[in-house]
């Protein structure tokens, strides 16, 4: 994170993605396609925000994305190994593209598919 101290219901920018913390859960919204690049820098921070800061379920918001290729894939099923026994992964806003690639990946099974972030924070339990 570089650095980057991360309090409660703190919200950090970066140039393609907000995530914002609170309590247990982690709110991601993408600004840019979910690839390789942004998958690898994402890893990280998620990562050590999860063991930090207790994270039990993370939301990614897809509203403002197109695409998604496979590092996309294995972020979302690496976070969901670590997180799986004390919470959930949600997906928010996904488009046609993106609730295909969901589907052929089998990440349909282990994700709860949200019409938008707020339906999403309201289904974590």
């Amino acid at each position: 994170m570089n650095g980057e101290c991360v309090f409660a219901n703190e919200e950090v920018r970066k140039a393609d993605y907000i995530y914002m913390v609170t309590g247990k859960v982690m709110v991601i919204s993408l600004n840019a396609e979910l690839d390789h690049h942004l998958a690898e820098e994402m890893r990280g921070v998620v990562d050590e925000i999860i063991e930090k800061r207790g994270v039990t379920n993370i939301v990614f918001d897809f509203s403002r994305i197109q695409f998604m290729d496979s590092a996309g894939i294995g972020l979302i099923l690496g976070r969901y190994k670590k997180i799986r026994d004390v919470g959930k992964i949600y997906v928010a806003g996904v488009n046609e593209a993106i609730d295909r690639i969901l589907l052929i990946s089998g990440l349909h099974k282990i994700v709860v598919k949200c019409q938008d972030i707020n339906e999403a924070v309201r289904r974590v339990e």
